[in-house]
This record gives structure tokens, C-alpha cells and sequence, in this order.
């Protein structure tokens, strides 16, 4: 079992639902913290506010992907591929999970929830571990990235000359 996936056995224990780990672990990579943002990605849980709908696992990657790859302030741009990544990564996730548990969303994946931490465990390590690849193979280094903390605002050059 490696680091990562120790670390996300670790923060669901304390009480953190898959959107919010995800996250986490980008901010720890980026040797960050953002109360705010982990507290606002709370709100994906378990299919967008406990409501059953998609995968919070899916959205909050989708997150992810958009907190190296998005626009955040006036300055900055949305990196074009950021749309090729999110579309690759709902593939990839529709494919792997939506086959297996009849969709995507919440209620499909867990169903009577009897397998809910053997099921979102394994989904949440793997998503991770996907969009940490569509960002890589984009050029991304998840460690390079700072995250101020009160304003939500990427500083850092954006890989491919983006920057404002």
C-alpha cells in the first residue's frame, strides 16, 4: 500500500468525504492548505450534497483537474486542454465504474451502501491516480503549483506559455 493511498485511509477516517480527499491530497502535494476550498468540496459528498447524483469521487477529480488547469483570476487563462482532460476523465470513469456498478452516479455506486468504504476507497485511490496522469501527461507537476490561500489564486507559470 503506498503513501497516498494510506494518507486518503487516513483523512476518510477523520471524517473527510472523497471530494474533499482528493483535494487534500493535491494541496499536500503543493505543500498547501485552503480550509475554504476543502470545506466547499464538501459539498459534492455523496452525489452532490447527499443527493445521490454523480460521483462526488468523479466531480471533485473534475475539480482537481480544474484547480491546475482552470482560469482563476482575470489574468489568467483556462488551459485549452483542460476540456479534452475533463472529457477523457468522465470517459475513463463511465468505463471503469459506470460498467461496473450500472453508472456513475452515487446511489448506483454504492447502492445499499453495505461496500461503501471497500468501493469509494478503491474508486477515490484510482480516480486520483488518473487525473494525476491526464495532468502529468499535460505537463503538469503537481508539486510545482502554489495556492494562495485566501484568494484562491494560482501563481506559477502555466506549462505551454499561459502566462498572464
Amino acid at each position: 500500500m503506498d503513501q497516498n493511498m494510506l494518507r486518503m485511509m487516513e483523512l476518510g477516517y477523520n471524517g473527510y468525504y472523497c471530494s474533499q480527499i482528493l483535494l487534500l491530497l493535491a494541496l499536500e502535494t503543493q505543500g498547501n492548505t485552503n480550509p475554504a476550498l476543502i470545506r466547499a468540496m464538501g459539498g459534492l459528498a455523496h452525489g452532490s450534497g447527499f443527493a445521490g447524483g454523480i460521483c462526488g469521487t468523479l466531480t471533485g477529480a473534475a475539480c482537481l483537474l480544474g484547480l491546475y488547469a482552470g482560469k482563476g483570476t482575470d489574468a489568467e487563462y483556462e488551459d485549452e486542454r483542460l476540456k479534452y482532460m475533463l472529457k477523457d476523465l468522465g470517459d475513463w470513469f463511465a468505463q471503469t465504474y459506470g460498467s461496473r456498478y450500472g453508472g456513475i452516479t452515487c446511489e448506483e455506486i454504492v447502492g445499499d451502501r453495505t461496500e461503501i468504504r471497500q468501493r469509494c476507497g478503491t474508486i477515490v485511490a484510482e480516480t486520483y491516480v488518473k487525473a494525476v496522469q491526464l495532468l502529468n501527461a499535460a505537463g503538469y507537476d503537481l508539486s510545482e503549483w502554489e495556492l494562495k490561500p485566501l484568494d484562491f489564486q494560482i501563481t506559477g507559470g502555466r506549462p505551454g506559455g499561459n502566462d498572464a
